[in-house]
């Protein structure tokens, strides 16, 4: 069997105006996704995802990657990961080019379970089909109501755990917490992720207003750059600390680890180059004693080859779920994401085990060659007029 083909389908949804997002990056108002399908020879196709500027995902994928890999051997995926890492090294190792190739290896994966017959957490070495979801959203409100409406609906729903976006001030970052707690508590538990916006004095202070109240997590209080600045909080805070959204491959978990900067990493097989490399980083996570929970924002597929490497890893804890009412997430597969009582079950279909929905992916789907309408998408804003500057402190060195 050899690969025929590899086709970029870049996505994009405006949310109706009633339900524009607020959080640290301003009025969410759309979403983008990448899909990648590797068809071969024999009828057999993979599909992944990738999360990231869409043009360079395509330009990558299609316009330099593809042709090396067109009449290969789907099956050799270690070997075409480290063709594809090393043609795209001189302008990647970060960013756009290692999500590119991570979809790829995603389908890859994909398309060697359907081979084998056999669910990618079972190639992976792993044996329950059962992964602990947790429900993200709870962004700004101005009417803490809200928020606790919304705790209420993810607790009815069956999750356990679930994420809120703060890093708006003080007052009401802890007023949020607060009001959320009041209504889950006894019945779940929160995180709270800072949105980089956070000084290390101010983090400090918060930690400790966390660990009172027995939050899981402090999620990404700083840039992604200021790794030693994690590292510090860590080493006092008693609630513990995430990041791993914004880091790439296993070389940037290498130094999260290694400087002690994380109790939870966050890698996300559509950003950090692939399950392949999620689940290295998963494995050099265990031997530091960092647990793993994987981020999804993007899309079903991204969340559905998470959850195959937190199965198959013993320190992988959960997955995250979008719960914002994105079409991405909650109606491209036939067959939408198997989430009871907190628990998403990825069944025992072979590969990924999911069928994406071609007609709502050719509904979504942004023309090659168009750009992409201005719009706030939360972490990218096309068109200056949507801009909204984050607070951020200057970075160190």
């Amino acid at each position: 069997m050899k690969i025929e083909s590899v086709e970029v389908h870049n996505l994009h949804y405006r949310y109706p105006d009633d339900e524009v997002h607020r959080c640290a990056e301003g009025h969410m108002g759309s979403r983008l996704t990448t899909l990648v399908f590797v068809r071969c020879t024999g009828g057999v196709t993979g599909v992944g995802a990738a999360y990231t500027h869409p043009a360079v995902a395509r330009l990558v994928i299609e316009g330099h990657l593809a042709p090396f890999l067109v009449g290969k051997d789907p099956a050799r995926i270690e070997e075409l990961w480290a063709t594809m890492y090393s043609l795209t090294r001189w302008y990647g190792r970060k960013g756009a080019a290692i999500s590119a190739l991570g979809a790829i290896d995603v389908a890859l994966w994909d398309i060697r379970g359907k081979l084998e017959d056999a669910p990618v957490y079972e190639l992976l070495g792993g044996s329950s089909d059962e992964v602990t979801a947790y429900a993200s959203g709870l962004l700004w409100q101005d009417d803490l109501a809200l928020l606790q409406a919304e705790a209420k609906r993810h607790v009815d729903d069956g999750f356990g755990l679930m994420k809120m976006r703060l890093g708006r001030d003080a007052d009401y970052d802890r007023a949020a917490v607060d009001a959320v707690i009041g209504v889950i508590h006894g019945r779940a538990r929160l995180a709270v992720d800072g949105t980089h916006r956070y000084s290390e004095e101010d983090a400090v202070m918060f930690a400790e207003f966390l660990a009172e109240r027995d939050v899981a997590w402090f999620e990404e209080p700083f840039p992604p750059e200021d790794v030693e600045a994690y590292a510090r909080l860590r080493r006092t805070a008693r609630v513990p600390v995430s990041a791993g959204e914004n880091e790439f491959g296993v070389q940037g978990f290498r130094e999260l680890f290694r400087i002690g900067a994380v109790d939870i990493a966050q890698p996300d097989a559509s950003r950090t180059g692939g399950i392949s490399e999620c689940r290295l980083i998963g494995t050099l996570a265990q031997q530091f004693g960092v647990e793993v929970v994987t981020h999804t924002w993007s899309d079903a597929v991204a969340l559905i080859a998470n959850a195959h490497v937190v199965a198959a890893l013993k320190n992988g804890k959960a997955v995250e779920v979008d719960r914002t009412g994105c079409p991405f997430m909650d109606r491209l597969l036939v067959d939408p994401p198997d989430i009871r009582d907190g628990i998403l079950h990825l069944g025992n279909r072979p590969g990924l085990g999911l069928e994406v929905d071609r007609e709502l992916m050719l509904e979504l789907e942004l023309p090659a060659g168009e750009p992409v309408p201005p719009g706030n998408y939360a972490d990218l804003v096309f068109g200056a007029q949507d801009y909204a500057a984050v607070a951020t402190k200057a970075r160190t060195t």
